[in-house]
């Protein structure tokens, strides 16, 4: 565990919602919570940004990476960490949408978004639920007890599309090519999923790394 004395360890997760690793991810950024105090803030990376509007066929999907089952290592990898792996079965949906609703109620600065956040996770990856909808994301976002149709006005007014894209592009110029791009203390990346003891070793080289 962590010194109670010694400042938090800051940890920056930048994570796309249809990206099957971020949601991996979650189980470990809880992990560093617990066993070492770690304050995690999520930050939005458009992993897929030419998907159409209405997103991408699963089928297509399948076709591009393998036929079906090209997913099994990572549905193994979700499970063994206790989490559900049920995503929408015909549409692997455009997370547009969701990130800039996620970055709308980052907006209101009292916790919402990270309530959202996890929100939309389990929407999208434990119930299976089509995320490019607005009727799904008013209805997950009303369950935690947003003003669902002031976030929806934001979105469609354009109001937090610079905060995705600009997320996006400084996680680029960073060296985050793809999610999870895992930053512990503003100094190490972590690219994709790794084990809570590669963990252990990365706040260890952290702790002991000049300032």
């Amino acid at each position: 565990m962590t010194d109670g004395a010694a400042a938090p360890l800051q940890v920056q997760v930048w994570s796309d919602y249809i990206c099957p690793f971020c949601h991996v991810a979650r189980e470990r950024m809880q992990y560093l919570e617990r066993e070492h105090g770690a304050q995690v803030e999520w930050f939005p990376f458009d992993l897929h940004p030419e998907y159409p509007d209405d997103g991408l066929r699963r089928a297509t999907l399948e076709t591009l990476y393998g036929g079906p089952g090209f997913d099994q290592p990572v549905r193994d990898m979700a499970e063994a960490a206790g989490l559900p792996y049920a995503p929408h079965p015909v549409v692997v949906p455009r997370s547009r949408r969701a990130l800039e609703l996620t970055e709308w109620a980052r907006s209101l600065g009292d916790g919402s978004h990270r309530r959202l956040h996890g929100a939309i996770m389990d929407a999208y990856w434990r119930d299976g639920r089509d995320i490019t909808q607005w009727d799904v994301l008013l209805d997950v976002a009303r369950a935690e007890g947003l003003d669902a149709e002031a976030g929806l006005i934001a979105v469609e007014a354009g109001e937090h599309a610079a905060a995705v894209a600009e997320s996006t592009e400084w996680a680029g110029s960073a060296g985050i090519t793809g999610v999870p791009g895992i930053v512990l203390d503003g100094r190490l990346l972590i690219s994709g999923v790794v084990s809570h003891e590669d963990l252990d070793d990365a706040v260890r080289a952290v702790g002991e790394a000049p300032a």
